[in-house]
């Protein structure tokens, strides 16, 4: 090991999670945005600052949000460009998110084109994994907020547009697959981008062939996607049935029912599900309503919906949803951790690098209070939010 440098620091918790294993009080030491490894807290060699975080803290490797498309007033799909995505991240560092996918809903043409070309400068914001479009290749009878005007049918001309994101950072798109052309899904996958199923109708049969071309997640999981029936499993059945499929559920006592995902939980483990926000731009600040793709949308009682009652994304931060991954599905807290980080790094291929604290891993990391409330955030061991004295 070469020796530490002046910014080598060792980061001192009465507990570290390191994405498999709960440690007692233990040194994380870093060096150079890098994981060097862990210590006894009186084993700190020479030439690290000790940085000693509160009693109880709980240090976990940085959530990874896939699906996020807004917060701190900031919607991707009103200012479609570089500077909104890193302000989305911003955001969202003060609740533990160290990673994330800006998320374009669907939107005309030039606005995702606009997007596409921005994404390559957004990677260099601290926290910007990549782009997520959810959207406009949907059906339209599980379309929810998205604009039906805008929902489209593909061609491999469409597949074209969307591989120039190949390369930059890791990109997941959004789409039905009963409604895309033999091959769509391969190109895209060839290109690199993770390829979800959302805003679905598909049947189980439909979904399988998908994932045989090489789709890999389920985009909210249980909404806006077939359920589950007696003689047809729709997707919500074959997803819990193949263990080939990521998905994500947001998990604000909202969308989907407490047992629901408890039971796709106990069905599919902390190893396949994903916690997801589906954050709009109200998260992190104090106001009540805001306009998208020209509906006004309201927040009431922790529910955002749409004047017809409808849900327009959620109202939730990613240390929320480990918080209700605790308390409403009863998932150990070690479990919580891994659907908020190790998993969705799984998921984006990011798991050499991402969700776990181990040499040579990205010191992305978040310390919790004994309530799971965040104490701090580091992207690339660099202090990125610290909670303030009240």
């Amino acid at each position: 090991m070469s020796p530490p440098s002046a910014k080598a620091q060792a980061i001192i918790a009465s507990r570290v999670f390191d994405g498999r294993q709960m440690h007692g009080a233990r040194a994380v030491l870093v060096q150079g945005g890098k994981i060097v490894g862990l210590s006894e807290p009186g084993d700190v060699p020479p030439g690290y600052a000790r940085i000693v975080l509160p009693d109880a803290s709980l240090l976990a490797p940085g959530f990874i949000d896939v699906q996020v498309n807004g917060g701190g007033g900031t919607l991707l799909n009103d200012n479609p460009g570089a500077d909104a995505m890193a302000a989305i991240a911003r955001a969202h560092r003060r609740f533990g998110t160290t990673g994330c996918l800006p998320t374009l809903i669907t939107d005309e043409r030039q606005a995702m084109a606009r997007t596409i070309a921005a994404a390559r400068q957004a990677v260099t914001t601290p926290g910007v994994l990549g782009l997520h479009l959810e959207g406009p290749f949907l059906n339209p009878a599980r379309r929810g907020v998205h604009r039906e005007d805008l929902i489209a049918i593909p061609d491999m001309h469409d597949a074209d547009m969307l591989a120039e994101l190949r390369g930059i950072g890791a990109c997941q798109v959004t789409l039905a697959p009963e409604r895309v052309p033999a091959g769509f899904i391969a190109r895209l996958v060839a290109a690199g981008l993770k390829v979800s199923a959302g805003h679905t109708d598909a049947t189980a049969e439909q979904l399988l062939a998908a994932v045989d071309e090489g789709l890999t997640g389920i985009t909210h999981l249980f909404n806006a996607v077939s359920q589950m029936q007696a003689r047809e499993s729709g997707v919500v059945g074959a997803t819990l049935a193949d263990d080939r499929i990521f998905a994500g559920m947001i998990c604000d006592g909202h969308h989907v029912g407490a047992v629901t995902m408890r039971a796709a939980y106990r069905a599919k483990g902390a190893t396949r599900i994903m916690l997801v926000t589906d954050a709009m731009p109200l998260v992190g600040t104090d106001r009540d309503r805001f306009i998208l793709v020209g509906k006004e949308i309201t927040l009431r009682n922790g529910r955002l919906t749409e004047a017809n009652g409808g849900l327009a994304g959620a109202h939730l931060d990613m240390a929320s949803a480990v918080r209700n991954a605790v308390a409403l599905i009863g998932a150990p807290l070690e479990d919580a951790l891994v659907m908020a980080s190790l998993t969705p790094a799984s998921f984006l291929g990011l798991d050499d690098r991402l969700g776990r604290i181990a040499p040579d891993y990205d010191a992305d990391l978040v310390a919790l209070n004994s309530d799971i409330g965040v104490v701090a955030t580091w992207i690339a061991g660099a202090v990125e939010w610290v909670q303030r004295p009240h």
